[in-house]
């Protein structure tokens, strides 16, 4: 019994090792988004110097110049950490039909796919979030707290890791029908960008959109770690129930995603097959 644990562990670090070395291929890539990431930061910086500037108060929806600042610059970032081009990845397999070939494979076709974009995650990581947690901290003077809630913080990206995996799963199957998934996934990007507030803080919504946006699972891919990051989480009862939603989602999603797969791969054609 083991000794089959083993096995299986050694089998999805080498899927992880594979999605790793694939992205090292990329490295030019990375450090274009770190630049971006600069440049955001810079425009980020003006555009809401000027917003609080005009306001007569410091603390505009709970959130300071600096809060808004954080939020969004490292929200911009964990996006593009979990940016994995999964939804494009199974399109090609399924139009040029090499999805077969995975499929075959003695591994669930969605656990393949999610370790082996591990491994891509891995190094946006290090050479991404956190050169650009470092410039946004030197810049805010260290405005991020440094305690507890950087360990907090781990499990929610996981869970924020598995969230988007799943969203991008089901979008991807929907390739299954159309054979091209293009349009889904742009209107998937801005929903989830929007809804999420990773583009403007949840605190900024009305009333009943911040209420339509926290049934939803798009925030609990950014604002919910961020929350968790920057410290806003007062008690430990906050902290467990913001790791709940996103642990529910996670569920949620995993089981839906499985469900939709199952019923959908059923009708896949391959050209000469």
């Amino acid at each position: 019994m083991k000794l089959r644990s083993l096995c299986n562990l050694r089998k999805y670090f080498t899927l992880v090792r594979g999605g790793l070395l694939e992205a090292l291929q990329w490295r030019a890539s990375i450090f274009i988004q770190l630049i971006g990431n600069i440049i955001y930061l810079i425009i980020v910086y003006n555009l809401w110097q000027a917003i609080y500037a005009s306001s007569p108060d410091e603390t505009v929806n709970g959130m300071t110049f600096t809060d808004t600042m954080l939020y969004l610059v490292l929200a911009m970032t964990i996006f593009n950490m979990l940016s994995t081009w999964t939804v494009w990845m199974m399109s090609n397999e399924i139009r040029d039909g090499s999805i077969i070939l995975t499929l075959i494979r003695p591994m669930e076709y969605r656990t393949y796919t999610f370790f082996n974009v591990l491994g891509g995650d891995a190094v946006t990581l290090f050479m991404l979030f956190l050169p650009t947690f470092v410039i946004v901290s030197l810049i805010t003077n260290f405005a991020v707290p440094i305690g507890v809630n950087l360990l907090w913080f781990i499990p929610a990206l996981i869970f924020a890791r598995m969230i988007s995996f799943y969203i991008d799963f089901f979008v991807g199957t929907v390739c299954l029908y159309t054979e091209s998934t293009w349009g889904v996934d742009m209107a998937k990007e801005v929903l989830i960008l929007l809804m999420s507030g990773a583009v403007i803080p949840l605190a900024f919504f009305p009333d009943w959109l911040r209420t339509i946006a926290e049934f939803l699972p798009f925030q609990a891919i950014y604002n919910i770690p961020l929350q968790i990051l920057l410290g806003r989480a007062a008690t430990l009862r906050e902290l467990l129930t913001m790791l709940g939603v996103q642990l529910f989602w996670v569920a949620f999603l995993y089981i839906a995603s499985g469900l939709f797969w199952r019923k959908s791969v059923k009708i896949i054609t391959v050209n000469g097959g």
